[in-house]
C-alpha cells in the first residue's frame, strides 16, 4: 500500500475526529546548509546525531537566485516543555539582504538548551515578534514538534534507504533480491514478507515495497500500524501504538503517527496572519533538503516552514553488535564482510563516520583498515589490502572504531585468522562407505575453516567438479560430493583458500554402488515393517512366507538407510506370527535376490476407547457456549475409559500417551503418576488435566496410544483441545450502520466473529491480536457467534447481552 491510499484509509477510521488526515511529505521545499563546530572539529549536519552546549552552528538558507519572496530565517533554542525560552535565544536572519544573506548565520548553543527549531517565514512587518510570542507562549508544543520532526526524519531515512536499494536492484539485478532483501531488512530493522521472496524475480520488488507504512519495525514486539488499524479503528489506538518500546537505536514511533501529531500541534497555532507547516529534513553532507506536506501560502494566513535540528542531549552511541560473535573471519579475504546488527541508523544515516577496522599485529602495531557500512551485505565491508605483507599472528583480534558524530566510538570486536596450510581430515566414519552413483555428504575438519574460497572434486581422470559446501560449526564444513557419474576408486578434494597459492588436497576413497542389508523388523499384526542397511533405493520388494512388502518411505540418516515397507496383502501380513528368525528374500533392481533373516516381534499394544466426559473448569467457560460435542477447554478435566485389547489385560508398566497431533506436546498417564486407574484388569479410567500436562500453548486435536516397555501402539483420536478467550461485554452504537465492539482478554484466540449463526458475514481477527477490544459485526438476532483458532470448524454462540450505547454529539 502506498502512503496516499493509507492516509485515505486513516481518514475513514478517524471520521469522529475534528482534524483532517495530513497529506504525505512529497513536496520539495527549500534547502538549508548547516555546519556544526565543536572545539576544533567541524562536521556537516549529516554527520551530527546530537548537539551539545557550546556548539557553534552555522546556518544558511540555500534559496534559488530567482526567489521572489523574501524569507526570514529564525533559529530558536528551547529548554523543555515547561520553560519558555528567553528572547535572547531567538536569532533572525534576513536571507535576502545584508551580511546574513551572503555569509549565513552562526549561533552558539546556550547552556540549558534542549531543542533547536528553525523557522522560514515570509517577511512581513512583525513576523519575528509573532514567532517569538508563539514559541514562548506554548514552548511544549514546539518541543513536541522538534521531537516528532527528528523522529519522523530518522524513520523516513531507514525507509527511503530500503526502498531506494530495492528499486535499484530491481532495475539492475532482480535475481539478487532473494539474497539481499533479508540482509538489508535486518540491517535497517525493516520487516520483509518472506512470501515475496518465493515469487519470480520480476515480481519480488513490487511485493517487497508494498505496505510501506508497516515496514518500519521495532524489535518485533509491537504491531505494525497497518495491523493495528485493521484490527481496531480509531486514533486512540494509533496513539497507543506510537508509545511502543524503543527499537535498539532509532526509536519506534510509526512514521505516520508523527505526521498526525505534527498536523494537530501546528494547526492549533493557525492565526489570521500565519499558519505553520512542518518540514521533514533529509541531510546529505552540509545540506538539509526540506520536504513539505502542504503547499506554502503567500496570502494570509501566510505559511511558516518549521523544521528541527538534532536535539541538544548526551550522545546515544549505537548498540551495534556482531551477528555471530563466536565466528572466526578470514583476514586474507579481499572484501571481508563483518555482519553486524542492532543499529539501523548506522546503515541509514552518516552519523557513524570515519569507521575503520583496527587490527593489531604480532609486533604490536595497529593497522587501520577502511570499513564501509553496506546494508545489502548485512554489515561492514572491510578492505584488507593493507594486510598484505603485514606481520600478523595466526589469530588476531580486531574491532570497529570511528566516530558517532563528534564522539569517539568503539564498536564490536571480531576474531580474524590468516590463511595457512592446514591439516584437513574427514569426520569419523564419513569415509567408510562413500558410494558412487549419487550425491554423498562428508564433513571436513580443521582448526579453522573461515578462509575457504571453494572446494573442488577431482576424479582419477583429472576432471574437476565444484562441490557445494557450508559451515556447520567452528572448525567443520559440510561438503556435498557430486558422485553421480564417478567411477569407484580414489578421488581428491581440492580445498582452495583466500590468499593461498595452491589448493590443499585431501584424498578419499569411493566404492561401487552395492547396497548392504542389515535386517527387517515387523510387529505381528502390522502391515508396515522397517528394512535397515545402505543403498536401499536399490530394493524393489521383500518376501516373507509369500507375503510381499513394497517400498513405502526411504530415509537416509547418518550411519545407513531406513526403508519403511508396506504389505501388498494387509490381511496376510496381519496373520504373520511372531518369529525371531523368519526367512525373507530381498529383490534388488538389478534382478538379484538376497536372503535375509527377518524379525517378527510380538504385537504392539492396543487399547479401545469406551467413553469420555469433560468436567468444566471451576470458572466455567464464560460467555462462550461451546458448540459441538468434542471440545475440551483448557482448564477442564478429561476423563476417558479404555478397554485392553493387546495384551488382553493392563500391565503395571503400561502407560497411555496423550499428545497433540504434531507431537509437540505429550504426556504419559500410568498407575505410578495417578493418571491411570484400574477398574479391573481389562478396563482402566484415565484422567487428563491438559493445562497441567501441556501448559497454555497446546491446542488442537489430541490423540492417544498405549505404550508397554517402550513399544508404542498406533495413535487414535481422542478430543480437540481449545483455549478460550475471556469475554467482558458487547457494546453497539445506536446506529445500525456502525459496527459493535467486543471487549475481553486473550482475543487473539478468536479466529473470526459473525453476527449470524450461519456465519454468512464475518470479520477475521488478525494473527497475534494483542488488544482488549475489537470491532465486530452487529448481531442479527441479538446474539454473536465466533470461531476459535484452535478449532475453526466449529461455530460457538456468545451469551452476552448487547449493550446499546446512546448516540454521541458527532
Amino acid at each position: 500500500m502506498s502512503l496516499k491510499p493509507f492516509l485515505l484509509l486513516l481518514v475513514t477510521f478517524w471520521a469522529a475526529g475534528t482534524h483532517a488526515a495530513p497529506a504525505p511529505f512529497d513536496l520539495t521545499g527549500p534547502t538549508i546548509e548547516v555546519v556544526v563546530t565543536r572545539g576544533k572539529q567541524i562536521l556537516p549536519i549529516a554527520e551530527v546525531p546530537n548537539l551539545a552546549t557550546g556548539d557553534k552552528v552555522w546556518i544558511k538558507a540555500d534559496l534559488p537566485s530567482t526567489q521572489s519572496v523574501n524569507y526570514l530565517l529564525v533559529v530558536a533554542f528551547l529548554s523543555g516543555p515547561t520553560n519558555p525560552p528567553p528572547e535572547s535565544w531567538f536569532t533572525p536572519c534576513k536571507t535576502w539582504t545584508g551580511k546574513c544573506a551572503h555569509d549565513g548565520l552562526t549561533v552558539t548553543v546556550p547552556a540549558g538548551a534542549q531543542q533547536v527549531i528553525v523557522f522560514l517565514a515570509p517577511a512581513t512587518g512583525g513576523d519575528f515578534n509573532t514567532l517569538v510570542s508563539a514559541v514562548r507562549g506554548r514552548p511544549g508544543a514546539f518541543v513536541r514538534t522538534s521531537q516528532d520532526l527528528n523522529q519522523a526524519g530518522l524513520d523516513r531515512s531507514r525507509l527511503q534507504r530500503y526502498l531506494t536499494t530495492i528499486r535499484t536492484l530491481d532495475q539492475t539485478n532482480p535475481a539478487q533480491l532473494k539474497d539481499v532483501a533479508p540482509l538489508l531488512a535486518r540491517s535497517l530493522a525493516i520487516r520483509v514478507d518472506e512470501k515475496c521472496l518465493d515469487r519470480i524475480p520480476q515480481l519480488q520488488a513490487p511485493c517487497l515495497m508494498s505496505g510501506q507504512e508497516s515496514l518500519i519495525l521495532s524489535d518485533g514486539h509491537s504491531m505494525s500500524l497497518v495491523e493495528a488499524l485493521a484490527s481496531s479503528p480509531g486514533y486512540d489506538l494509533l496513539m497507543e501504538v506510537s508509545s511502543s518500546p524503543q527499537a535498539g537505536y532509532g526509536f519506534y514511533s510509526p512514521y505516520i503517527n508523527s505526521v498526525v501529531d505534527l498536523a494537530r500541534i501546528l494547526d492549533s497555532f493557525s492565526t489570521a496572519q500565519y499558519q505553520y507547516i512542518p518540514a521533514l529534513s533529509s541531510a546529505q553532507g552540509s545540506k538539509m533538503a526540506l520536504t513539505l506536506n502542504a503547499a506554502p501560502s503567500f496570502h494570509s494566513p501566510r505559511s511558516v516552514l518549521v523544521t528541527a535540528l538534532p536535539a541538544v542531549e548526551k550522545p546515544q552511541l549505537p548498540p551495534m553488535h556482531a551477528v555471530a560473535p563466536e565466528e572466526i573471519y578470514c583476514a586474507s579475504q579481499s572484501n571481508l564482510v563483518l555482519p553486524v546488527e542492532g543499529a539501523p541508523l548506522v546503515f541509514a544515516t552518516d552519523f557513524a563516520h570515519d569507521i575503520t577496522l583496527t587490527v593489531t599485529g604480532s609486533d604490536g602495531k595497529a593497522i587501520h583498515l577502511p570499513a564501509r557500512a553496506d546494508g545489502t551485505q548485512g554489515g561492514y565491508v572491510i578492505d584488507t589490502a593493507r594486510l598484505k605483507g603485514a606481520n600478523l599472528g595466526e589469530t588476531v583480534r580486531a574491532s570497529l572504531r570511528g566516530y558517532w558524530g563528534f564522539e569517539p566510538y568503539a564498536g564490536p570486536g571480531f576474531q580474524l585468522r590468516n590463511t595457512h596450510t592446514k591439516e584437513w581430515t574427514l569426520a569419523p566414519n564419513d569415509g567408510d562407505a562413500l558410494l558412487v552413483g549419487r550425491t554423498e555428504t562428508v564433513h571436513l575438519r580443521a582448526d579453522s575453516v573461515s578462509c575457504i574460497d571453494n572446494i573442488l572434486l577431482k576424479d582419477p581422470a583429472g576432471k574437476e567438479l565444484r562441490a557445494e559446501w557450508k559451515r556447520t560449526k567452528p572448525g567443520e564444513v559440510e561438503v556435498k560430493l557430486p558422485l553421480q557419474g564417478a567411477a569407484p576408486g580414489p578421488v581428491t578434494l581440492l580445498i582452495n583458500q583466500y590468499g593461498g597459492n595452491t589448493p590443499v588436497p585431501l584424498s578419499i576413497q569411493t566404492f561401487a554402488n552395492v547396497g548392504r542389508l542389515d535386517g527387517f523388523t515387523l510387529y505381528a499384526g502390522d502391515t508396515l515393517g522397517v528394512l535397515k542397511g545402505s543403498r536401499l533405493d536399490e530394493v524393489t520388494q521383500l518376501d516373507i512366507g509369500g507375503v510381499v512388502f513394497l517400498p513405502h518411505e526411504l530415509a537416509t540418516p547418518r550411519g545407513g538407510d531406513t526403508l519403511t515397507m508396506r504389505a501388498q496383502d494387509s490381511a496376510a501380513a496381519i496373520a504373520l506370527q511372531p518369529d525371531r528368525a523368519a526367512a525373507a528374500s530381498v529383490r534388488l533392481k538389478d534382478g538379484r535376490n538376497v536372503r535375509l533373516a527377518a524379525l517378527i516381534e510380538a504385537p504392539r499394544p492396543r487399547v479401545g476407547l469406551i467413553a469420555k466426559s469433560v468436567t468444566a473448569p471451576a470458572s466455567g467457560t464464560g460467555a462462550i457456549v461451546l458448540g459441538g460435542d468434542d471440545a475440551l477447554p483448557l482448564g477442564a478435566m478429561l476423563t476417558f475409559s479404555l478397554r485392553a485389547q493387546v495384551p488382553a489385560a493392563f500391565a503395571r508398566e503400561q502407560s497411555i500417551e496423550v499428545a497433540t497431533a504434531d507431537a509437540g506436546f505429550s504426556t504419559l498417564l500410568n498407575l505410578g503418576n495417578g493418571g491411570l486407574r484400574l477398574e479391573n484388569s481389562k478396563v482402566a479410567v484415565a484422567t487428563l488435566d491438559p493445562a497441567k500436562a501441556f501448559g497454555s500453548s497446546a491446542f488442537g486435536p489430541l490423540q492417544f496410544r498405549a505404550v508397554v516397555n517402550g513399544v508404542a501402539g498406533d495413535w487414535q483420536p481422542l478430543t480437540t483441545l481449545v483455549r478460550l478467550p475471556t469475554l467482558k461485554d458487547l457494546k453497539c452504537p445506536a446506529s445500525a450502520d456502525l459496527a459493535c465492539r467486543l471487549s475481553g482478554t486473550d482475543l487473539f484466540l478468536i479466529a473470526a466473529v459473525s453476527g449470524a449463526p450461519g456465519f454468512e458475514s464475518s470479520a477475521e481477527v488478525p494473527d497475534g491480536f494483542p488488544a482488549t477490544s475489537l470491532p465486530v459485526p452487529r448481531p442479527v438476532a441479538g446474539k454473536l457467534y465466533l470461531k476459535l483458532r484452535d478449532d475453526p470448524t466449529v461455530i460457538h454462540p456468545v451469551a452476552l447481552e448487547v449493550i446499546v450505547q446512546p448516540p454521541t454529539a458527532d
